[in-house]
């Protein structure tokens, strides 16, 4: 379930995910500006809007739903409201991204197009992903199953994860191997 309880954690959330886009302090002018310029930025407004008035069944609600819905199938991203998704969440570009409702994502992740972050029916790995801090997923890469990936993980372009990765491990290919322990330092920056 989602992790923005009231207004002011709301507040910090959309001001966090701002950081990560600008690399900027909070402003009123800056959030304009990048809602307006940055698409994965105006989808992640309406989808932690969502997340908050959901709670309060608030008429609000409805309006910031429908916003989120019509973002969500113009820049072709499913992902649900309620997922967990911790603060300084990145979209790098839009398109094609997928995330399991029951996914836990940590803080200062970066996801870029074609990921799929799904879950996996049968079984050992019977569940879904847990991805720890500041993890990158590079293009096409696909997680499956009850898996988890360690912090300062990178996910290289179209890699297939099936199993857990270790903290600062670098993994590429299909099925995904570690190669190295370089870790995502490079991929992710302005962290919160």
């Amino acid at each position: 379930m989602s992790n923005i309880e009231n207004f002011k954690k709301l507040k910090e959330f959309i001001y966090a995910d701002l950081f990560r886009y600008t690399g900027r302090p909070k402003c009123t002018k800056l959030l304009l500006e990048c809602y307006l310029r940055k698409p994965g930025f105006k989808f992640l407004f309406w989808m932690r809007c969502c997340a908050y008035y959901s709670k309060h069944k608030s008429p609000v609600f409805y309006y910031c739903k429908w916003r989120y819905l019509h973002y969500s199938y113009k820049f072709g991203l499913q992902i649900p409201y309620i997922t967990f998704i911790d603060k300084g969440f990145y979209i790098g570009h839009f398109g094609n991204i997928i995330i399991n409702q029951r996914a836990i994502i940590g803080k200062n992740c970066n996801i870029s197009p074609g990921v799929v972050i799904g879950q996996s029916n049968r079984g050992v790995k019977l569940g879904v992903p847990t991805l720890k801090e500041n993890v990158y997923v590079g293009p096409g890469a696909k997680l499956f199953g009850e898996i988890t990936i360690g912090e300062n993980v990178a996910i290289g372009a179209n890699a297939v994860v099936v199993k857990d990765v270790p903290d600062c491990g670098v993994v590429v290919g299909v099925p995904a191997k570690v190669v190295s322990f370089l870790g995502s330092f490079e991929y992710i920056n302005k962290k919160i």
